[in-house]
């Protein structure tokens, strides 16, 4: 199992590339060139390919091989951040944010990240046996966490001179290697369906999707539990950049000390997992929890700014970015089991693309709140925006218990 692991967590350290150059550089950067709130959370928009992955599911489903397809995205990833290195944004006070040129790579390089996903999603979904969705999934979300961390300002932070070409050249090389691990690891070739399944017609259309045991509802709870937490988590940092608190400080507590306690509440929900095998029951203390983080967060926003309580405030509002996030990938790990865990009752020719439909959600799920929340904190002010944060993430503790018995 430790070689299986291993292969699965190289692939998805370098899939979680694109998110952090995105999620962790970007929003900072451009908030700090004076760009308002709504138009850093516009730039979450370049995730969309990600929303389309189940288009083209089926097609990796059904054609050729995750070995094949594992290789073909990997490679492509590391065509365009060759390009991108080619393509420095401009500097002065005239540059009016991210270049079209690198956002419309950026936006290439998410489909070829979606591309890559959906493979590797599918392989995990049939190589990992039901013993193994614990070790496996912290193996998905950690080592995913760690390819952002990494080019969220993990680079940047070992190597302070980095400048943008040799950054992108450096991940094209990155791209290069894992394109070769793809190629010609032995564990990703995966016998053939079960020949039962060969025998019959497979199932097709939407309707063979919903048709699984349990995935209404799972489409429903992946949609809908990181609603209120994605808008906290892209608002919070933000409003302590406003209030004064030194860029590099925010990004070294919602980047490095924030990507830590993640990992670390990952690593939890595997151990979890390991134990006690269904997620489910385990998902309630913890989303009420969650909803406990929040709360003190926005007791710190309705008492900013202080005078007298400035630099107790300012500590533990930065301290609050840990157990957030520590949460969060508890809960997350916890939740990609659920999804695997619902797709493994797919047919064989319909896995992929099973998850990927639930994946989708999820990401919409995320998309949803982060996108929107920088307009919804212009236009109502952030303490109605938390409010709202706060009762959708009641509502999926509340939603948790609509969970149909045949989920387990």
């Amino acid at each position: 199992m430790g070689a299986k692991l291993a292969l699965l967590g190289a692939l998805y350290l370098v899939q979680g590339l694109p998110h952090g150059l995105q999620a962790g550089l970007l929003p900072l950067l451009l908030r700090s060139h004076g760009l308002s709130l709504t138009r850093v959370g516009l730039t979450r928009a370049l995730h969309a390919p990600w929303l389309l992955k189940v288009a083209w599911a089926p097609l990796v489903d059904r054609r050729g091989s995750p070995r094949a397809w594992l290789a073909l995205s990997t490679g492509a990833l590391g065509l365009l951040c060759s390009l991108l290195a080619a393509l420095p944004p401009e500097s002065g006070p005239g540059s009016s944010g991210l270049p079209t040129g690198a956002a419309v790579l950026l936006l290439l390089l998410n489909a070829g990240a979606a591309m890559q996903d959906v493979a590797l999603d599918g392989l995990a979904v049939r190589l990992l046996a039901p013993a193994e969705l614990g070790p496996g999934n912290t193996v998905q979300v950690v080592a995913y966490k760690l390819g952002a961390a990494l080019a969220g300002g993990g680079l940047l932070a070992l190597t302070p001179n980095l400048t943008w070409g040799p950054l992108f050249l450096g991940l094209a090389t990155a791209y290069g290697l894992a394109a070769a691990l793809a190629w010609g690891a032995p564990a990703l070739q995966l016998p053939p369906v079960q020949a039962q399944e060969n025998h019959c017609h497979p199932p097709r259309g939407f309707r063979a999707l919903l048709a699984v045991p349990g995935t209404p509802w799972t489409a429903g709870f992946v949609l809908l539990y990181k609603l209120g937490e994605q808008g906290a988590i892209s608002l919070f940092p933000l409003f302590l950049l406003d209030q004064g608190v030194p860029a590099a400080e925010v990004g070294l507590w919602n980047g490095v000390v924030a990507v830590g306690f993640s990992i670390a509440g990952s690593s939890l929900g595997g151990v979890l997992l390991a134990r006690h095998r269904q997620p489910l029951p385990l998902l309630k203390p913890l989303l009420q929890l969650r909803i406990g983080a929040l709360a003190f967060q926005m007791a710190l926003l309705s008492c900013f700014p202080s005078t007298t309580l400035g630099s107790l405030l300012k500590g533990a509002a930065l301290v609050s970015l840990g157990p957030q996030h520590f949460l969060s990938g508890t809960v997350t790990t916890l939740t990609f089991a659920l999804m695997m865990h619902c797709s493994q009752r797919a047919h064989g020719t319909i896995q992929s693309t099973h998850y990927s439909f639930l994946a989708t959600l999820e990401l919409l799920g995320k998309l949803l709140l982060t996108t929107g929340a920088g307009a919804l904190a212009d236009g109502l002010g952030l303490g109605l925006c938390f409010s709202l944060f706060l009762a959708l993430s009641l509502m999926a503790l509340l939603y948790l218990d609509l969970a149909p018995g045949n989920l387990g």
